[in-house]
């Protein structure tokens, strides 16, 4: 690749940090998890093509031509240039953010919950936040507040998942006939078979909680039981761990 080339690519990818219409994706899980579900990449490159072919064949058996053939080669020094943290895979890409339709995520009839984070406060918490709903296989994940759910940082601690399943910034929790549910230390311990289906699970930052106003909203109340004395959970720790009580129902 040329010094001219390079200097295209640097100027694309730091231009699509800031597009509202694209997704960075940092790092070969975070590209091969795009690619699974769907994604629309745009490009993508990595600096050691013989690392990527063994990563491919031994992660990915069933993208291995997909994920070759779509990668072009790039300097380590270059690489350093396109991301803020450059991943030890030596991979990244852009893809398209796809569209989401909030309306018919929130109508679906499938009973699993829809995640709900309310002003997020840490992109790294966010992701690993999506990263957990597509594992346990959430209906979507919205989020309120000004922080941008796909942002770069975002996508890497969700390795890429956010293609798995909605993921939609919302001004407020969303009307509708699915019940919303708080959880909440003020609320009953949280049991399997508590959670109708369907739900809307209200999370709300570390330091804070939820606000008034979405707890007066609130159908329920349900709360994490912990040990005397343990006053929170990490966001994603706390999201996965009402996920996966849903799922053992």
């Amino acid at each position: 690749m040329s010094d001219a080339d390079e200097q295209a690519l640097i100027r694309r990818y730091r231009g699509a940090r800031r597009d509202p219409q694209l997704a960075v994706l940092e790092g070969f899980h975070a590209l091969k998890h795009a690619l699974r579900f769907g994604a629309e990449v745009h490009e993508a490159v990595a600096v050691d093509a013989d690392e990527l072919v063994r990563l491919a064949e031994g992660l990915a058996p069933d993208l291995a031509d997909s994920l070759t053939s779509r990668t072009a080669p790039v300097s380590a020094e270059a690489l350093a240039e396109l991301v803020p943290q450059a991943p030890r895979t030596g991979v990244v890409a852009i893809a398209a953010r796809p569209q989401v339709d909030l309306a018919a995520a929130l109508a679906a009839p499938r009973p699993e919950p829809i995640v709900l984070l309310e002003d997020p406060r840490t992109m790294g918490n966010m992701g690993a936040c999506v990263r957990v709903a597509a594992a346990a296989d959430a209906t979507a994940v919205l989020t309120t507040g000004p922080n941008d759910p796909w942002h770069p940082d975002a996508l890497r601690a969700a390795a890429g998942l956010h293609f798995a399943l909605p993921v939609v910034a919302v001004a407020e929790p969303p009307d509708g006939d699915r019940p919303l549910v708080a959880i909440d230390p003020g609320g009953e311990d949280l049991r399997p078979g508590a959670l109708p289906p369907r739900a809307i699970l209200a999370f709300g930052t570390e330091r804070y909680g939820l606000s008034d106003e979405l707890l007066a909203r609130a159908d329920d109340r349900l709360g994490i039981p912990m040990r005397a004395g343990v006053s929170s959970l990490n966001l994603a720790t706390a999201v996965a761990a009402v996920l996966f009580a849903v799922r053992s129902r």
